[in-house]
């Protein structure tokens, strides 16, 4: 048996009039989300990539392109739910997930729980092999001034 890491990392701007949705889940209460071809889930997509990457697969990019119509407003779980089979058809097995959300507000603490949840069901692991973890980028930067959200993420497969 064989293991890899991979890292992956994600960001968009925030834009009025879209849906937030952060690891699955649609956060209530905010008057906009993040914007991108698909809904923009900072940290689904940053863990598609850090399993691509631990795999040896590519990246989100290759196989689901903001050049695609396909995937225009595409649930990224569901874009996961597909990099999970992919992985499985190439031998590969999710074993552990750590991620990072770096967000000045909304505060997502609140949404830990179902977000680990919605993750770990996609790629069929437990709520326990995966972390998330939440940061502000203490008012630096483009995430410091509210512009919008970046994600980062570890992968460990299992050959």
């Amino acid at each position: 048996m064989s293991s890899r890491s991979g890292i992956g990392y994600d960001s968009h701007r925030f834009a009025p009039g879209r849906r937030l949705v952060i690891g699955g889940v649609e956060i209530e209460g905010v008057n906009r989300g993040l914007t991108g071809h698909s809904d923009a889930d900072v940290l689904t997509h940053a863990v598609i990539d850090a399993l691509l990457g631990a795999a040896g697969l590519g990246d989100i990019g290759q196989h689901f392109p903001d050049t695609d119509e396909r995937w225009r407003d595409s649930d990224s779980l569901a874009l996961l739910s597909e990099v999970a089979v992919f992985l499985e058809e190439h031998g590969w097995r999710v074993v552990h997930l750590d991620a990072t959300v770096v967000c000045e507000a909304p505060k997502l603490g609140a949404h830990r729980d179902e977000m680990r949840r919605a993750l770990a069901a996609t790629v069929g692991i437990g709520a326990r092999d995966v972390n998330v973890k939440f940061t502000t980028n203490e008012g630096m930067g483009w995430i410091g001034r509210g512009e919008g959200a970046a994600a980062l993420a570890v992968a460990t497969v299992e050959r």
